[in-house]
């Protein structure tokens, strides 16, 4: 697979007229917090039938129980909702770069809600959960967040994990602190990632981690403003508190204590190493496309600044970065359509460079306007503070490193 079908680029075609339409005039009250996402994302989903298309899915699988299929208690590794996003990768992929080419912090948030936290749910959730949270999540009625980040456990988020789910009868109680979360001020339902306490002398480190699903009405949780950062200002981050919150088992994701959520966990941060290629070549493909319309029109000592050399070589590795990404996202999709995986190595390369490639990138094209790619009137400006999370969220660049590094000396 090396290019989109034509049906693909067509819907491609609509989507980018959606984000310059609706999206892009609204960017800058985003950036400056004067309005959030979410209405826009509700829009989005209406425009396109997203929210009818995932109350059709929901249908159909209500039928099975009606036919005698056990889906009321069904999970996603004996009935394949997981095609559901897995169907058509490609319309997926489409979807964050166009989202990313107009505002990263609005992909971004967009992401996190169905992806992370609405993905989770359908990944390993029952039926019973998938109707009650991920439904409302994935049709945009409620917003969700994925909650595993702690302030002293960023790297090391499964070994420095300090939040905890004490049992009490059918019941847990959680206790803890969670930060960097998207979406966190504004979300409605969480999934929680704790370890449960069984004796007081266990190894903090080596208890069993599970996820749970917590949502903001619950007695004792309580969530931060949103923070102030670099970039991705139209993507709300922020704090969750964790006070004797009490879920019952039916909030314990997948209901079963025998199924540890830690590889569940690896398994969203590989999909969200790997899903990090699309949003990668938006944003350089946009620093790439208006880089070369101000290289053409910019005149100086008499003529366009794209006739000398060094700027050509500025578009030269641009292009070269945009090719390489888009070289490594259609080897996802081709691997996602044969039914293969990468390895952890494989997605940590993956976003090692990707991430890098597009900070570089969004930097040279600041550097190619000047003054003007440094003020906010240019785009360039604000793809170039996005990018730069995309080498700390997700796993930071040492952490693919090492990641990669591992994987070669234990072969």
């Amino acid at each position: 697979m090396f290019d989109f079908s034509d049906e693909q680029k067509m819907a491609q075609k609509m989507l980018r007229q959606w984000c310059e339409k609706e999206l892009a005039p609204h960017v800058r009250a985003m950036e400056r917090g004067e309005l959030l996402p979410y209405e826009l994302m509700r829009k989005l989903g209406r425009t396109f039938g997203l929210d009818e298309m995932i109350r059709a899915f929901f249908r159909r699988m209500e039928e099975k129980a009606s036919g005698g299929e056990s889906v009321k208690t069904a999970r996603t590794d004996e009935y394949d909702e997981g095609a559901l996003f897995a169907s058509d990768p490609g319309m997926s992929a489409i979807v964050a770069i166009e989202l990313a080419r107009t505002c990263p912090g609005f992909a971004l948030a967009f992401g996190a809600s169905l992806g992370l936290a609405g993905g989770a749910i359908m990944a390993k959730g029952t039926f019973a959960q998938k109707k009650k949270y991920a439904l409302p999540i994935l049709t945009m009625e409620k917003i969700g967040c994925w909650g595993m980040t702690e302030p002293n456990a960023g790297s090391d988020a499964f070994g420095g994990m300090r939040t905890i789910a004490r049992r009490d009868g059918d019941s847990y109680v959680l206790n803890g602190q969670k930060t960097f979360i998207t979406n966190a001020p504004f979300a409605d339902t969480f999934v929680i990632y704790a370890k449960i306490v069984d004796t007081a002398g266990e190894d903090p480190r080596t208890r069993p981690i599970h996820a749970f699903i917590v949502e903001k009405a619950d007695a004792g949780v309580s969530v931060s403003k949103p923070m102030e950062k670099m970039g991705m200002h139209s993507s709300p981050t922020g704090e969750i508190f964790l006070g004797d919150v009490r879920v019952g088992r039916e909030r314990l994701l997948g209901e079963r204590e025998k199924d540890p959520s830690r590889e569940q966990a690896r398994d969203v941060f590989h999909g969200e190493r790997t899903g990090m290629a699309p949003m990668c070549l938006g944003i350089v493909d946009r620093c790439l496309e208006d880089s070369i319309k101000y290289a053409k029109t910019r005149v100086t000592w008499g003529k366009p600044i794209a006739e000398y050399q060094l700027m050509q070589e500025k578009l030269a590795r641009m292009y070269m970065h945009r090719e390489n990404i888009r070289n490594l996202l259609f080897k996802q999709l081709w691997m996602t359509k044969n039914g293969l995986k990468q390895s952890m190595a494989e997605a940590s390369a993956c976003k090692l460079y990707c991430a890098r490639a597009t900070t570089e990138a969004a930097m040279e094209a600041v550097q190619l306007m000047g003054g003007n790619g440094y003020m906010r009137e240019y785009h360039v400006e604000m793809l170039a503070r996005d990018a730069k999370l995309l080498q700390i969220g997700g796993g930071t660049d040492e952490i693919q490193i090492v990641t990669i590094a591992r994987a070669l000396l234990t072969q």
